[in-house]
């Protein structure tokens, strides 16, 4: 007996312990566990669940492993309807739309704003505090009762705390982490990969086998409910459900107007890729519950609430042609040739194929037609091909033999994926390093673009880019639209980025592999250039974020003497190689770390990241525990509230600025 006991006490333990961590990883968003443990939690409790099934619960989280397959969906009614949201694509509908609230209200109303998930609908009943139907949209009167495998999605409730019959909605929805895992394996087993999250979010709530569903990781996010006694707003009612257990999306704010619900449309229209998912709007919602119902509802859709879509971030098109760039490290890339498609409010007409392994894998053939996709990225990218259009005149897609630009030999490393040139002197490379050492981040050269670039390189007066520092304004002169005052300028400004930070100018020399944080971390390990080069690659190494595989693309950089000599130049031009800013260990704000939101009134995040740096802290981009302060501006985004749940210290920029004066 007293074994027995033992064995109830481990496993309600177990539960409890497994809760917890599915509540900081799918919840929070801070995992405190690694899978494997996790797994090996899981696995202990299923054997006990198996071996003593009299101490099984029926909150217990084995169950979202998923169950037997089903030989198909059973239909259900839905109790409410569930309507579709009326979409607008414009400010002056949104505002249409505030002022039919006005007429039929005979006053101005509070808004509630919330991201648009770009997932699938579901409805989730709850009775006597267990989840006991889960039901797909349909055609919003009669679904698919899809309950075994919501059960398997980590962060829906199996329980709640009240006992009453009530019913939550929401999105399903797939992060993009997973979705690319999950097209990964597809691709690995021959299958077509899923054109989109959404796609991928669907077809998995289709499958009839639960445990197959487990492993697509869905995730959920509720926007609303249905209770005995509704809290007065719908900004409560989202707290409620948090309190309940249930996850609510952080991004969710209330306007006073139809003007402040624009802004906030157009902030995450431009913030919208910043996401670990994918959204396709904003929802507008009357704040107030009791306005809802007097508002009430068309035969379609609710009249409190409107969806503001963004422009399209996916097209089909065909492809006309493919061409090969040639990129600063002579690494060769297809670029498909588009007819024209509008696309997240452009029109397009090219998108990248990245490598010819990926051609490989999406079997891209010139005539295809094809989905393209605009997600963060400038140029558009294709990823699916629509087969089932083809005619069987669409040509193949061959890796070239020449350099397209200077006629060299290609050449593919056996460990990588990439065609390369490997003629540095080749004009098109000599463009692309020119045009990567004046950039923004690199050595900052205000005024040098790509057209004036190109004009010098194709009239002889640039070779590489120490050939900058001896440019002189009559030269430039002869450039068209280019007058004595925008020459002078130019000139001015290639000489003023002579004294750039140390990390700028080890990003601008172009070094494979060294991004802009790698030349951070160098910058803060070296005092110049000249230590970098006379640094063993073990050395290179051994430094935290370097590694080998950057360690033997540096030491081979500096290992050519085409590279040397252009340093040499460098110097000869004036330009500090050496470390002139406080080191980490030198400076005030040594060792802490910063994160900044939002939108900081006298500075720019680059810039008040600099000001930072000089003084030896660290500036990352994400909320962690070893975070000290997160910078706060205007509009905060996610990070604000992250930073709240791990007690981080919240300042503004008048009070990073006291600490660096």
């Amino acid at each position: 007996m007293e074994e027995k006991e033992k064995i109830k006490k481990r496993m309600n333990d177990l539960y409890k312990l497994i809760n917890y961590y599915d509540q900081k990883y799918y919840i929070e968003n801070n995992p405190v566990i690694s899978d494997e443990e996790y797994d090996r939690l899981i696995h202990e409790l299923s054997a006990l669940e198996e071996k003593y099934p009299e101490f099984s619960r029926q909150d217990s989280p084995t169950k979202r492993i998923g169950g037997k397959p089903i030989e198909e969906f059973k239909s259900v009614k839905h109790e409410r309807p569930m309507l579709s949201i009326d979409n607008t694509y414009n400010e002056e509908e949104l505002r249409e739309f505030d002022r039919r609230i006005k007429r039929a209200l005979g006053r101005a109303v509070e808004y509630f704003l919330e991201l648009k998930i770009d997932g699938v609908a579901v409805s989730l009943v709850y009775e006597r505090g267990l989840l006991t139907k889960g039901a797909s949209r349909g055609d919003g009167f009669i679904g698919d009762d899809i309950t075994e495998n919501v059960k398997t999605i980590r962060d829906i409730p199996l329980i709640t705390p009240i006992n009453e019959k009530f019913e939550v909605r929401g999105e399903v929805y797939m992060s993009k982490f997973d979705f690319e895992r999950l097209n990964r394996e597809k691709t690995n087993l021959g299958e077509e990969p899923f054109a989109n999250p959404r796609n991928a979010t669907a077809g998995s709530l289709k499958l009839l086998n639960p445990k197959e569903v487990a492993k697509r990781r869905l995730r959920f996010f509720v926007y609303g409910g249905f209770f005995e006694k509704n809290p007065p707003t719908q900004e409560e009612v989202l707290e409620f459900l948090k309190n309940l257990g249930f996850p609510v999306n952080p991004v969710r704010r209330k306007a006073r107007s139809i003007e402040e619900a624009i802004e906030f449309c157009k902030e995450w229209e431009i913030k919208r890729n910043q996401l670990t998912y994918s959204i396709d709007g904003v929802v507008i919602k009357v704040n107030s519950i009791r306005d809802q119902e007097i508002l009430g509802y068309t035969s379609k859709s609710p009249r409190w609430a409107v969806a503001y879509k963004f422009p399209a971030e996916q097209a089909t098109t065909t492809i006309k042609d493919v061409i090969v760039q040639v990129g600063r490290t002579g690494t060769l890339t297809p670029v498909a040739i588009l007819e024209p498609v509008h696309l997240a409010g452009t029109t397009v007409s090219r998108a990248s194929l990245h490598n010819f392994d990926e051609i490989a894998r999406l079997d891209v053939k010139i005539g295809d037609r094809v989905f393209v996709e605009k997600a963060g990225e400038i140029i558009p990218k294709v990823v699916k091909v629509i087969k089932e259009t083809r005619t069987g005149k669409e040509k193949e897609v061959i890796p070239p033999e020449k350099c397209p630009e200077c006629g060299s030999n290609v050449v593919k490393d056996a460990d990588e994926v990439a065609y390369r040139c490997p003629n540095v002197s080749c004009p098109a490379q000599i463009k692309e390093r020119i045009l990567h050492f004046a950039s923004r981040r690199a050595m900052n050269i205000q005024g040098l673009g790509e057209k004036i670039i190109n004009v010098l390189v194709d009239r002889g007066l640039v070779k590489d880019y120490a050939d900058l520092y001896s440019i002189n304004p009559e030269q430039l002169e002869r450039i068209e639209r280019m007058g004595k005052v925008s020459s002078r300028k130019l000139v001015e400004n290639i000489q003023a980025s002579k004294n750039i930070p140390l990390q700028n100018l080890i990003y601008a020399l172009g070094i494979r592999y060294i991004g802009e944080r790698a030349s951070e971390v160098l910058a803060e390990n070296f005092t110049s250039i000249d230590e970098i080069k006379d640094a063993d690659e073990k050395t290179l190494a051994n430094i935290n974020e370097i590694g080998p595989v950057a360690a033997r693309s540096i030491k081979e950089f500096f290992n050519n003497p085409r590279n040397l000599e252009l340093i040499q130049r460098l110097k000869r031009a004036g330009i500090t190689t050496e470390q002139k800013e406080l080191t980490r260990s030198e400076g005030k704000l040594s060792g802490i770390k910063f994160v900044i939101t939002g939108t900081l009134k006298n500075y720019t995040r680059e810039e008040m990241k600099t000001q930072l740096k000089r003084l030896g802290a660290r500036v990352s981009e994400n909320i962690s525990k070893d975070t000290n302060f997160l910078i706060a501006g205007e509009n905060p985004g996610t990070k604000l509230e992250r930073a709240k749940k791990l007690g981080i210290k919240i300042i503004s920029e008048d009070e990073v600025l006291k600490m660096i004066q």
